[in-house]
């Protein structure tokens, strides 16, 4: 059988990402779980104002294949997820792993069938930001709820990390497991690092924030993580680039040369609702980056998509100001001026063909041989323009994650 997801919403007032608040009630649940009961976002997470919740529940229907005129040899395969995005694409051998806001779903290619995961069996929190594979188990990070390590799939078995267990924050963004074994984990109160990997060694959890790195993570608010050359550690925040390398901190911020100016993004960007005027953290963020005079979605500091390349050159997608290169020493930024579909850059992935695709509220880019962008659009055959999430499933084969459901590509070349 064909699929088809029904999920719920992680985007708000004019399509913005949702954002939380987090105080210091902390959540306490930290078990190993088979299953657990349905569980609500933790006590003392809330959502700012103007923003929608993430809902429960997932269905599942049939789609069919759509070619597309404009791709000659092409073929899209489009999944519908109802009202919410999709944040995470994992393969895994003949499994596809989805995590979205109603959940983590394993997609069986084989069989044609799937397994979904929430709340009613083994997540703390139907909203799922990242999917990663860390001592060769899945590893979910969720909305409010943790990190869920799946310890065996075939009992639906899983095993929840959590504040307790030394996570800096219950809303976890992203989890890597570097080349060295070390994992570390992306959240909205620093990140943390487990040496060796070793989850169950309470002496192996470090945390890294603004105040106990001397303000070398620019930022509590993590959003992305990856390895670059050598072992060196990259870290997306809000306010900053960060780098962890030899036990020393270094950052890079707007003034270093991240994000476009807001004189060129404020002819070039369509949303043109300020985000400050729904949501507290984004009005305190204004004010904290020195942006009160900005009316549009735009704060060039906080970077949302994160990537390294095989050469080590650092890509990093903001908010509004564009796809910025770092190449060690100098930065340079490429707008929409460069043939990018928007400046609000949600996602970032380098394929088995090492072609840079970036994911934009406007449309998916691939950056060609010759430093120019290819765009895909709805008329292609996206399922949505806002595409959040990309991984390839074997050569030439991608799967695209969007707002409102999943497009599996073939033979686009």
């Amino acid at each position: 059988m064909s699929w088809k997801i029904k999920a719920g919403v992680a985007l708000g007032m004019a399509g913005l990402v949702a954002m939380v608040l987090v105080n210091n009630n902390r959540p306490q649940e930290s078990t190993e779980h088979t299953p657990v009961s349905a569980a609500k976002l933790p006590a003392g997470a809330t959502l700012p104002p103007g923003h929608m919740p993430i809902e429960q529940g997932l269905g599942i229907a049939s789609t069919t294949p759509v070619d597309h005129p404009t791709i000659p040899q092409g073929k899209f395969t489009q999944f519908e997820m109802g009202n919410r995005n999709v944040k995470s694409i994992l393969p895994v051998g003949e499994s596809v792993w989805i995590g979205s806001s109603g959940g983590a779903l394993r997609y069986d290619l084989g069989k044609n069938d799937y397994q979904h995961y929430n709340t009613q069996n083994g997540l703390l929190a139907n909203g799922v930001f990242n999917i990663a594979e860390v001592n060769g188990k899945i590893a979910v990070g969720t909305y409010g709820g943790g990190l869920s390590i799946l310890e065996d799939e075939e009992k639906g078995r899983w095993k929840i990390y959590n504040v307790p267990e030394g996570l800096g924050d219950a809303f976890v963004y992203g989890t890597l497991q570097m080349t060295n074994g070390d994992i570390w984990i992306a959240t909205w109160t620093g990140a943390n690092r487990i040496k060796g990997g070793k989850l169950d060694d309470p002496a192996a959890w470090e945390v890294y924030t603004v105040e106990n790195t001397d303000g070398g993570v620019p930022n509590d608010w993590v959003y992305g993580l990856a390895e670059g050359l050598n072992g060196d550690l990259w870290m997306a925040t809000e306010g900053g680039l960060a780098l962890y390398r030899d036990g020393q901190w270094k950052n890079w911020r707007h003034a270093d040369g991240l994000g476009a100016p807001y004189e060129l993004m404020e002819k070039q960007n369509p949303v043109r609702t300020d985000p400050a005027q729904f949501s507290e953290h984004h009005a305190r963020q204004k004010i904290e980056m020195g942006l009160e005079g900005v009316s549009t979605a735009y704060n060039p500091n906080y970077i949302i998509s994160l990537v390294v390349d095989d050469e080590g050159v650092v890509w990093a997608g903001t908010w509004g100001a564009g796809l910025s290169r770092f190449d060690g020493e100098r930065w340079t930024t490429l707008t929409m001026d460069d043939g990018l579909p928007n400046n609000h850059i949600f996602a970032l992935y380098i394929d088995s063909k090492k072609r840079l695709w970036v994911g934009t509220s406007k449309g998916l880019a691939r950056r060609e041989a010759d430093g120019s962008f290819r765009v895909f659009t709805r008329a292609d055959g996206l399922y949505s323009d806002a595409v959040f999430s990309m991984s390839e499933e074997s050569e030439g084969v991608y799967w695209i994650g969007s707002f409102g459901g999943v497009a599996r590509i073939t033979s686009l070349d």
